[in-house]
């Protein structure tokens, strides 16, 4: 998980676009895509490898921020006489990509889409991502369909993969999904994803599992004006992320079992770090007994209080670390697990936006159907994780630099006002510099003292000055006023 999170819904004056374009060009991002590539994904929206099996008779539906047209996952929920079925469609890029052709390089040099205020840089052409390839309501389209039945606890009993033909009949949105649940007029299958995201929840505790409640900055354009406001997840977030989880584990499952496949791995926190983290807890005030575990510790914090909201920024520092793990030939990694899920897990729901997933996905048809992954798979693997390691830490960049930006844009022109914030963050070994969140606007940007004025306040509000901001040259810079 990134330091800050930023969810775009909108962008940008001219000051922000010419800083905007010179981090392209910095960054050295591709942005067009070539003729060629174009002409062969215009091929192959026309003419998809497309599936025997026929599952369009599942009405399934999608989950999504309104404006999203690249539509990884669509999902039915149902129930068993024991338990419940969920089945999970995930866009089958390789209905459209021939290995070894031009869209295929394409895809290899771009690694996953990357996300700029005024606009994304798709790592398949639209007419893919955006069209053929996206599981859009009523269109026919292929699809790796996931059938994983649970027990009336949550627990996997059964998990079956295979290509299918499927057509989502609508294109829902976390808000509008959580008031239907809260005013208790969803129907099901929708209703289900409330009973069943709560069991995997509970699962998720009962092995040890963490998921940081951290508010997402926001991007919002209202009356020709930008600002930057707070964003706290939705229950209904949580649980369609349960969803892609539970089917992330089971891919993991199956290919340790195969014996070949790509695992995204974290390795446990060190002592040195868990022994940081609850020096922190003791400064933020925060009771932290002994015997209570820090996945534990986690799931009593409210982001929305300022103490709370400055630990679980400093928790996210324990999440650093994680990569994806090649293995083949029976020979099991020495890590399976990754330590925030407390599971074997991959990423394979998302292919239209990562490319390490078409590859997951590949891995675990020929796991379901007992064959050898195809050569072009197994050509690839070992290049995947420095290949997905390059372009995660592009996208990191990219997420990081354009916050900067935003935030400088927006505070351009107030630079020597006061602001009231908390201090979220202060560097251990120069304890007057850290950072600090705004209440308003939803700036989280770095803090520097100066003089004697003594280390930062952690989780304290304070009174600060901006200093400094302009994009693209000056980052945000506050001190205590």
């Amino acid at each position: 998980m990134p330091r800050r999170q930023i969810r775009v819904t909108g962008a940008a004056e001219a000051p922000l676009r010419a800083a905007l374009r010179a981090l392209r060009t910095e960054l050295g991002v591709p942005e067009a895509f070539e003729p060629e590539v174009l002409a062969e994904a215009e091929r192959a929206a026309r003419e998809p490898r497309l599936p025997a099996h026929d599952a369009t008779d599942i009405p399934l539906f999608t989950i999504d921020p309104p404006a999203s047209t690249d539509l990884d996952q669509a999902m039915h929920l149902s129930r068993r006489p024991d338990g419940y079925r969920v089945r999970y469609a995930i866009a089958d890029v390789a209905a459209f990509v021939v290995p070894g052709g031009t869209l295929d390089a394409s895809a290899h040099r771009r690694v996953s889409t990357l996300y700029f205020p005024d606009g994304k840089i798709p790592l398949h052409p639209p007419v893919l991502s955006e069209g053929a390839a996206s599981l859009l309501p009523d269109q026919t389209s292929p699809a790796v369909l996931w059938t994983i039945d649970l027990d009336a606890d949550g627990r996997p009993t059964a998990t079956d993969v295979r290509r299918a033909l499927v057509r989502s009949r609508a294109k829902l949105d976390y808000e509008s999904v959580q008031k239907r649940l809260d005013a208790g007029t969803a129907e099901e299958p929708l209703a289900l994803l409330k009973d069943i995201g709560l069991l995997r929840e509970q699962r998720e505790v009962a092995r040890g599992g963490i998921s940081l409640n951290v508010p997402e900055q926001e991007i919002a354009e209202r009356d020709g004006a930008y600002e930057l406001a707070y964003r706290a997840p939705l229950p209904a977030d949580g649980w369609n992320a349960q969803i892609s989880l539970l089917t992330g584990m089971a891919a993991a499952e199956l290919m340790l079992a195969y014996g070949t496949g790509v695992l995204r791995t974290l390795p446990a926190a060190p002592g040195g770090a868990v022994g940081r983290l609850r020096r922190t807890a003791r400064a933020l005030r925060i009771d932290w007994p002994h015997h209570v575990s820090y996945a534990q510790l986690i799931r009593t914090l409210d982001p929305h209080l300022p103490r709370h909201a400055a630990f679980l920024q400093e928790c996210t520092t324990l999440l650093r670390g994680a990569g994806y793990t090649v293995f083949r030939d029976g020979v099991t990694p020495d890590i399976t697990t990754h330590a925030a899920v407390a599971a074997p897990y991959t990423h394979c729901t998302a292919p239209l936006r990562r490319l390490v997933d078409r590859y997951a996905s590949e891995l675990c048809l020929a796991a379901a159907a007992g064959q050898e992954p195809p050569e072009w798979v197994l050509a690839a693997l070992d290049d995947l994780p420095k290949r997905m390691a390059e372009g995660t830490r592009r996208a990191a960049t990219v997420e990081r630099e354009c916050v900067d930006i935003v935030e400088a844009a927006l505070l351009k022109d107030r630079v020597g006002e006061l602001f009231d914030g908390t201090v979220v963050d202060v560097q251990e070994r120069e304890p007057t510099v850290g950072t600090v969140q705004l209440e308003s606007p939803a700036v989280v940007a770095r803090i520097k003292g100066e003089g004697a004025a003594g280390p930062l306040p952690l989780g304290e509000r304070l009174r600060v000055r901006l200093m400094q901001a302009e994009p693209g040259s000056a980052k945000v810079l506050f001190a205590p006023a």
